[in-house]
């Protein structure tokens, strides 16, 4: 059973996250010959203020 974990930060609206889960299970299943319902995906939203780059928030960069 292939699972994906996925980081995204938060923002997204529920849609957005139900079609990212959709293109992912199709990818995954495609590449890998499985079972489309023996995928699983899981979303974990962080705060931007939680995600750096190049020493700063993304929050602090506007992102």
């Amino acid at each position: 059973m292939p699972i994906a974990q996925l980081y995204i930060m938060e923002g997204r609206s529920d849609e957005q996250k139900e079609r990212l889960i959709a293109s992912i299970t199709e990818s995954i299943a495609s590449s890998l010959d499985t079972p489309i319902d023996a995928v699983r995906v899981i979303i974990t939203e962080m705060p931007k203020q939680h995600f750096g780059i190049a020493g700063k928030s993304a929050k602090q960069l506007g992102r």
